[in-house]
């Protein structure tokens, strides 16, 4: 028993010098950012005097060309002002107000288009179901009618040549 408290006794010294390093760690640590943001913070950011930066630049000339063209946009505008409007034709297409429900169809076509051709799978399957179905002997004959009418066709492009 008194083996197994003295090992006890060992295993809680070592976690306490355990704890002790890891506080010493992240306390070495803290003051260790503490020291450098305040070495940051004192250095004094320089001041430019004899020049403006690119970008100051680059505002002051953006801002200068769109003056310009603003200048000239407002002088077209005041000429056009003065001028006297003359209406000579007044073309009705353009006052009339498109359908209401135009922008759906340009957004629903695209899905028109697929139910379409679905649409179109589903008829030509439902006529072979009834073609199997018992009217072979009809299809047999609009076959045969329909060869010997294109035959003759033929024919008659033949001796017209």
């Amino acid at each position: 028993m008194a083996n197994v408290i003295g090992r006890l006794q060992e295993e809680a010294l070592k976690r306490k010098n355990r704890l002790k390093e890891l506080r010493y760690k992240r306390n070495h640590e803290e003051l260790q950012q503490i020291m450098v943001n305040e070495v940051s913070a004192n250095i004094p950011k320089p001041v430019f005097r004899n020049y403006k930066h690119e970008y100051e630049i680059q505002e002051s000339s953006a801002i200068a060309n769109q003056a310009g063209i603003v200048e000239k946009q407002i002088d077209v505008q005041l000429e056009m002002m003065t001028t006297p409007i003359v209406i000579d034709e007044i073309d009705i297409v353009n006052l009339a107000p498109r359908k209401p429900d135009w922008d759906l169809k340009r957004d629903v076509s695209k899905k028109l288009e697929k139910l379409d051709r679905r649409t179109q799978k589903a008829i030509a399957e439902i006529i072979r179901d009834r073609l199997i179905a018992g009217q072979e002997q009809d299809i047999l004959k609009a076959v045969n009618v329909a060869t010997s009418a294109a035959s003759v066709t033929l024919n008659e492009n033949h001796t017209d040549n």
